[in-house]
């Protein structure tokens, strides 16, 4: 696995992980939700939600860095198959998240765009760059 799909695969699970907590621990926070482009009319509804997408955000990182350590302290195909697996895990659910704004599930419509790129471009790059 050449050095631009790991560097790709380790900065996309440091995001993923920085970033559980907020949606884990701290979306009651207004500065949060507008961190996330999200606009919630009843917190109860979906803290559940929340707390759910943050800890499978967290899992997705950690495997990513998982594969890396693998990958440089272990076996290298295991460690590649574990990354590549993390970062199509991450690239789906991206993507899943701007399929959900499309069918009009995202409040604000739209506020999903900033959020599908920036979560989906990096596991995308290691990807790439891992296969070519």
């Amino acid at each position: 696995m050449n050095g631009i799909a790991q560097v790709a695969a380790l900065i996309s699970g440091i995001v993923y992980i920085a970033v559980s907590p907020l949606e884990m621990f701290f979306y009651d926070r207004p500065i949060v939700r507008r961190w996330l482009h999200v606009d919630t009319t009843n917190l109860d509804d979906v803290r559940m939600w929340a707390f759910v997408v943050g800890f499978r955000n967290l899992l997705g990182g950690v495997a990513a860095i998982v594969g890396l350590l693998i990958l440089h302290n272990g076996d290298e195909a295991v460690g590649r198959a574990v990354v590549l697996t993390a970062c199509g895990y991450m690239l789906l659910a991206s993507l899943a998240m701007g399929i959900a704004d499309l069918l009009g599930y995202w409040r604000p419509r739209g506020g999903s765009v900033l959020g599908t790129v920036g979560s989906s471009a990096l596991p995308l790059i290691a990807i790439v760059a891992a296969v070519v």
